[in-house]
């Protein structure tokens, strides 16, 4: 996975399970994905070194991985987004049926069966 495929999954991720990262580690992750600053100007404006600007981004990536590892949220996510997109297109194509058939596939996800 090339560095620009990484940090958007990473992106991805943050917006998911952002809210299970400390305070202090959103701050980082912010600092660096969104507002695009160095390592060298984040250890600047908090006082820290750079190895601690990266041992913290570090583990946030690693937590973020980890809590999707775990409730694959985001995968479901996929799912259900793709799985609305072609319910509606069987709707447009004059097949309630099929869209039928594939909001039943998606209430099973829902309820993990």
């Amino acid at each position: 996975m090339d560095e620009l495929s990484k940090n958007e999954a990473l992106g991805d991720l943050y917006a998911m399970y952002s809210a299970l990262l400390t305070q202090g580690q959103q701050d980082y992750f912010e600092d660096y994905y969104y507002n695009d600053l160095s390592l060298g100007e984040i250890a600047d404006n908090r006082h820290v070194s750079r190895q601690a600007v990266y041992d913290n981004l570090r583990r946030s990536a690693k937590s973020l991985e980890k809590y999707e590892d775990k409730l694959r949220l985001l995968a479901s996510y996929g799912q259900l987004e793709e799985g609305i997109s072609q319910a509606l297109a069987s709707l447009a194509a004059g097949d309630p049926e099929t869209a039928k058939l594939q909001l039943e596939d998606l209430l099973q996800i829902i309820r993990g069966e």
